[in-house]
């Protein structure tokens, strides 16, 4: 059983004890949230497409740390004019382990 779920804009496929990292949540660790907007529902005999969520289904999920990226290095330069900018950025990230499909 798999679901397609909506979180802070981005889709994840997510699958009962599995562990994603998502964008910044505003919960604390050791913290149950729930996501409602689910967009596809596959239970290994039929599969469920919202339009555009499904109703009545519920991804829950627990709140196992924050934390941030890998830094990623932004290099722009332009060669005659002597232009050279280097900027550095980090990800805040959150990673959550899905407890229970509903």
């Amino acid at each position: 059983m798999f679901a397609v779920v909506d979180i802070a804009g981005q889709q994840f496929k997510v699958t009962e004890n599995s562990k994603h990292y998502v964008p910044r949540l505003k919960a604390e660790p050791n913290t149950e949230v729930v996501f409602d907007n689910v967009l596809l529902l596959n239970d290994d005999k039929s599969t469920k497409i919202g339009t555009p969520n499904v109703e009545g289904v519920k991804v829950h999920a627990k709140v196992l740390e924050h934390l941030k990226d890998d830094k990623v290095i932004v290099f722009k330069k332009k060669r005659i004019i002597s232009y050279k900018r280097t900027r550095g950025h980090r990800q805040f990230l959150t990673r959550i382990e899905v407890t229970k499909i509903d």
